[in-house]
């Protein structure tokens, strides 16, 4: 089993840079759900049906399916390499520094763009509050949207970012709470909406097709198109990955918390969706930022549909947690690798980094704060594409160097299952809008050049 790696995981060298473990796979599956149940189904259902129609079904089906995919090759990769970084941590022993910088970078963008765009979306609905009581709109939007700054999204960034540097365990009871409010509230849409199912709703079916075209509006359509976005949905699962060196039982529990979350968040988007497209026909929520409460108040029930926007806007900040949470974990591992500078991996009292923890509130409160995200939210998909990418990449090559190593859970037809995540990922890559590539090329090159001007010479395998 000799020289199965590329590299030996950075562990933490001193006291101070030891994180505590105080989360059990019940905390991880509460983390995974909060991360995954979000923006994703309570407002991207609507995009998808105006992407796909009542064909949105497939394309959670589909988006559903490789994520499992890739949600069973982290859990054996989490269980084998129980190290904070994710992703990135696995291409660095498996893949090599290159590979791992790409994929790093890759989390950075996923991440931010996640966090900020929750974080303006939870503060559009604040915002109609807020100015009610005399607060300026001004305060409300970025410079783009005629505003100044959009103050609520940088507060509930910092409500969250402190909540953080309290510590884990704190803040993994806060989450666990909201994230029960948050499935009560889907409960409750799919108790009202399914019973006014009416199959005459998903006809035509599958009105724009199968594969990714054009259509005359300049929109791209079809089930992959839908599937590509409504990605998006479901990942979250990854950041449980990022917790390891803070579980008591990282070669059991992360693998529960992966594979957990993603079997109780794929059940409750089919019924979800399927309660949705069922009771009223697509064109009436296609595109709407708010389908759920748009179809309840069609039924005639807007008191239902006054409640759940309420229980969402609450229980929306558990993403940001999750993927505050998350990045913040991703950025000290490239700090005790050299990539960033090693004080920010120093840890608090109570176990938390709260240096990179309040470095990653700020760079996520400034994009919040000054850019309106919109349609970026798919430049985020082409991160996380990259990412789980290079993790079913590690799980086959894993398959192949080290057979015999110890593995705590084993995915069932692994190779095939990291064949699949790769494949699967790279046609949901170019599913994507091509604008949506075009960036991600960009952001990508720029990263390799900075990699050669700066984290190649600071890098600890190469002696920085």
């Amino acid at each position: 089993m000799k020289g199965w790696m590329r590299r030996k995981p950075v562990v933490a060298e001193r006291q101070d840079e030891r994180m505590v473990a105080s989360l059990s796979w019940p905390h991880l599956i509460a983390l995974g759900v909060g991360a995954i149940v979000g923006t994703g189904i309570l407002t991207l259902i609507g995009v998808g049906a105006d992407r796909a129609g009542p064909a949105v079904l497939i394309s959670f089906a589909i988006a559903g399916a490789i994520c499992a995919c890739a949600a069973l090759a982290y859990a054996e990769l989490a269980a084998m390499l129980p190290a904070a970084g994710s992703a990135y941590s696995y291409s660095y022993m498996v893949l090599g520094e290159v590979i791992a910088w790409v994929v790093g970078w890759s989390l950075i963008l996923e991440y931010s763009l996640v966090v900020s765009a929750v974080a303006v979306g939870w503060s559009g609905y604040a915002s109609a509050l807020l100015v009610g009581i005399g607060f300026p709109p001004a305060l409300t939007q970025g410079p783009e949207l005629g505003g100044v700054a959009n103050l609520p999204a940088v507060f509930i960034i910092a409500v969250v970012a402190g909540l953080l540097m309290l510590g884990t365990r704190e803040s993994a009871r806060v989450n666990t709470a909201l994230v029960v409010l948050k499935m009560v509230t889907l409960a409750a849409f799919v108790a009202v909406a399914l019973p006014y199912f009416d199959t005459a709703h998903l006809e035509p079916f599958m009105p724009y097709g199968f594969g990714k075209s054009m259509g005359p509006d300049g929109i791209e359509r079809g089930v992959m198109a839908a599937a590509a976005i409504i990605f998006f949905a479901f990942y979250g699962f990854d950041a449980i990955s990022t917790a390891a060196e803070e579980v008591k039982r990282p070669e059991r529990d992360l693998a529960i918390g992966i594979v957990g979350s993603m079997l109780i968040c794929t059940l409750v988007y089919v019924l979800v969706a399927a309660a949705a497209v069922g009771a009223l026909p697509f064109t009436r929520f296609a595109d709407s930022p708010e389908p759920l409460a748009l179809i309840l108040r069609e039924l005639g029930r807007p008191g239902v549909a006054r409640v759940i926007a309420i229980a969402a806007v609450i229980a929306l900040p558990t993403v940001i947690l999750a993927f505050l949470y998350g990045q913040s974990r991703i950025f000290l591992v490239m700090a005790r690798d050299g990539f960033l500078p090693a004080g920010l991996a120093r840890l608090s009292g109570r176990g938390t980094p709260v240096r990179i923890t309040v470095m990653t509130a700020v760079l996520v409160a400034v994009l919040a704060g000054v850019l309106p995200i919109g349609e970026i939210a798919a430049l985020a998909n082409a991160g996380t594409l990259i990412a789980f990418i290079a993790v079913g990449t590690c799980l086959v090559v894993m398959r192949f160097r080290a057979p015999e190593m110890h593995r705590p859970f084993r995915a069932p037809l692994g190779l095939w299952v990291g064949a699949a995540t790769v494949a699967g990922c790279l046609y949901l890559f170019t599913s994507l809008p091509a604008r949506t590539q075009l960036w991600c090329l960009f952001w990508n090159t720029a990263g390799l050049v900075l990699y050669a001007l700066y984290g190649h010479r600071r890098s600890r395998l190469h002696g920085g």
